[in-house]
């Protein structure tokens, strides 16, 4: 099965229902309501479970657990069965599962109706859907208070800074 923005798509000759992450390009032609531009690069399949650093350039979709930090140059989609335990630092963050940990983007956070968020929520611009849950502060400043960690290859654990 081919792998669309929106989770599987049309059958193809890969045997992709046993893998738990599959990067590819989305060939669909489709793009999402996220504005993720050239579609999706890698999904985190439901029943999947990962623990520690998460860096990335295009745009990712989790639907499994994932424990740790994520560091964007463009777009995470978090699907409804996502659940995050991590401190997300990405351009564009999409949520309609559950995020435990902070939330700063460098130009929107969309929270669909099924999102909760346990944390502080931080971009210049906010989409909150009848029904998502925010349990924390949400600053729209456009000049952060808190630098953005610049993406680092997951090799240099040892000179990344964690907020507190």
């Amino acid at each position: 099965m081919a792998i669309t923005p929106f989770g599987r798509g049309k059958d193809t000759d890969q045997s992709t229902q046993s893998t738990s992450t599959t990067s590819s390009s989305s060939s669909s032609g489709s793009s999402s309501s996220s504005g993720a531009a050239g579609g999706l690069t890698a999904f985190i399949d439901q029943g999947s479970e990962f623990e520690g650093k998460l860096s990335f350039r295009d745009t990712v979709r989790i639907d499994g657990k994932f424990c740790g930090e994520i560091t964007s140059e463009n777009t995470l989609i978090v699907g409804e069965s996502g659940e995050i335990e991590a401190d997300i630092y990405s351009k564009t963050v999409s949520i309609s599962g559950t995020v435990s940990g902070n939330v700063i983007a460098e130009n929107k956070v969309v929270l669909h109706k099924t999102a909760v968020v346990n944390g502080n929520v931080e971009a210049p611009s906010l989409v909150v859907e009848e029904g998502a849950k925010v349990n924390g502060q949400i600053n729209m400043n456009a000049n952060s208070s808190k630098p953005k960690p610049a993406l680092k290859p997951v090799a240099d654990a040892s000179t990344g800074q964690k907020s507190s």
